[in-house]
């Protein structure tokens, strides 16, 4: 049974035109309008995400949507009548890529916070009718925004984690019948990927691996709790979201965590009784972390190609809710209602039924996945950089910045975090040669930095000018954008309805 809970759009706002020799392209600006458009980035500092040498004093062209010279700056031609852009001390990289949204309804809000944390491209891992009215008119460069992949509907067990909860659009399925006919959907309806979620049994998530199979069209998301990961990556899941599943295959007591898991029901919507349930599975398992299983599912992952998506300060949110900061200044870059929602599941779904044990035990299972990403690090796992933004912490853009200072705490290099929202998306979509890298050819979505993030991941955050599909995009015209962003922000009404999110949001009504 599909349930797709409806919204509405709340704003619309446009970009404020740029000024001087800045390209100025607004919000509703023609695709006309950038492939008229040259800019020559002189003197920069170009990264290699391919791990090479980075190299200095280059000069980039963009000429439309491409990139149609690089060469060092004495070495090039810049095209008479170009905005020269002067990048001396600066550093340019690919547009980044969060590989796990959320985006809620807020037209005025979302795309902006993505597009002004250089974000260019998205994975929506929940389907709904406002995301691919989005990528119709970005596509048609009626509106300022990223390129974005979108999943279906989440398909789940029966009951979903999500019923009664109005937040997501989601199909229940109990058998193979139900799960075959689920994928067809979704098919018909546009989805780029099926969303496979935690309540799947065995019998329904391998009708719909065989039926996506059937309809060419790749699977991801979540691995179901009673589906083993390693079987879930033999089977072709081509990201894995979160890493809860992982630590069951790692344990020496899996067949007794296993058991345990069969036994777990819920009422329809009850995530926080889910947590509770699971929460003792994951400690035991994580206390019984088998290094050697642990080779073997890591090696079954590179073997399969199966990526693997931490959504590390999703599950900073859930493991330490006490420490999201209600203070936290880009609150002002949302709605008061989407506020209030993630306080709400801050206590009601996270924090609720844990007493001082738990409340320790979480903490030390944040810091066993950060070992967990590491271990995977070094099995040459391939990673990709996820946010799951909407949950309660994780701004929309902004909170890529995060996720990639919390891989390198991990253990994870700058260039590899770097990696993760660059070349690894780009090979992971079938892109690389079109994304992921700055090379003659390749698609014009850059980010201008004024530090280098290879010396400090958290360079990434400063930044001074975006390019998206050859949108040129200054430092002025992004405070523009943001001011634009807390304007809308402060006008939504108390009672819109409730966002989208995972796996946080959308209190009953």
């Amino acid at each position: 049974m599909l349930h797709s809970i409806s919204r509405r759009n709340v704003l619309r706002a446009g970009l404020a035109a740029g000024a001087g020799a800045v390209i100025g392209l607004t919000q509703s600006a023609p695709a006309s309008a950038a492939r008229r458009s040259v800019i020559a980035f002189v003197g920069v500092t170009v990264i290699d995400t391919t791990g090479g040498p980075s190299r200095p004093d280059q000069t980039v062209v963009v000429e439309g949507d491409r990139i149609i010279g690089l060469a060092g700056r004495h070495d090039i031609r810049v095209p008479a009548g170009a905005t020269v852009v002067d990048g001396t001390g600066r550093f340019l990289i690919p547009g980044l890529c969060d590989m796990h949204v959320h985006s809620d309804v807020h037209e005025a809000i979302i795309p902006p916070l993505y597009i002004a944390n250089g974000i260019t491209t998205v994975r929506e891992m929940a389907g709904a009718d406002h995301l691919h009215r989005w990528r119709d008119r970005v596509e048609a460069g009626s509106l300022l925004g990223p390129r974005s992949i979108i999943a279906s509907p989440l398909i789940d067990g029966a009951p979903s984690l999500w019923a009664d909860l109005n937040a997501v659009s989601y199909i229940e399925v109990t058998n193979e019948a139900e799960a075959r006919a689920a994928v067809r959907r979704v098919v018909r309806e546009g989805a780029d990927f099926v969303k496979v979620y935690s309540r799947l049994s065995p019998e329904a998530y391998f009708a719909v691996v065989d039926e996506a199979r059937r309809q060419q069209i790749p699977f991801a998301g979540h691995c179901p709790d009673n589906v083993p990961i390693t079987e879930a990556s033999q089977a072709g899941q081509r990201s894995l979201e979160h890493m809860w599943g992982t630590w069951y295959s790692t344990s020496s007591r899996e067949a007794e965590i296993r058991r345990a898991i069969a036994e777990i029901r819920i009422e329809p919507g009850d995530y926080n009784s889910w947590f509770n349930q699971v929460h003792p599975l994951n400690w035991l398992a994580a206390q019984s972390y088998h290094p050697g299983k642990a080779a073997a599912v890591f090696a079954g992952f590179v073997a399969n190609q199966s990526r693997q998506v931490p959504t590390l300060i999703a599950m900073r949110a859930i493991a330490m809710p006490d420490e999201v900061s209600r203070t936290d200044e880009r609150l002002k870059y949302l709605p008061a209602v989407t506020a209030g929602e993630w306080w709400w599941a801050l206590d009601e779904l996270f924090a609720a039924g844990r007493g001082p044990t738990e409340v320790a035990q979480h903490r030390e299972l944040f810091d066993r996945q950060l070992r967990l990403v590491d271990e995977m690090r070094r099995a040459g796992v391939p990673m990709l950089a996820g946010t799951d933004s909407a949950t309660p912490g994780c701004f929309p853009g902004f909170a890529l910045h995060d996720e990639l200072a919390l891989l390198v705490r991990a253990g994870l290099t700058p260039i590899q975090a770097l990696q993760a929202a660059t070349l690894e998306p780009a090979r992971f979509l079938g892109r690389q040669d079109l994304e992921g890298t700055i090379r003659r050819g390749n698609l014009a979505n850059l980010v201008l930095l004024d530090a280098n993030p290879l010396d400090d991941i958290r360079n990434t955050q400063r930044i001074r000018a975006v390019v998206v599909r050859g949108r040129y995009i200054s430092a002025e015209e992004r405070e523009r954008m943001l001011a634009e962003v807390e304007a809308a922000a402060r006008a939504v009404p108390a009672d819109a309805p409730a966002t989208v999110g995972c796996p946080c949001m959308g209190r009953p009504r």
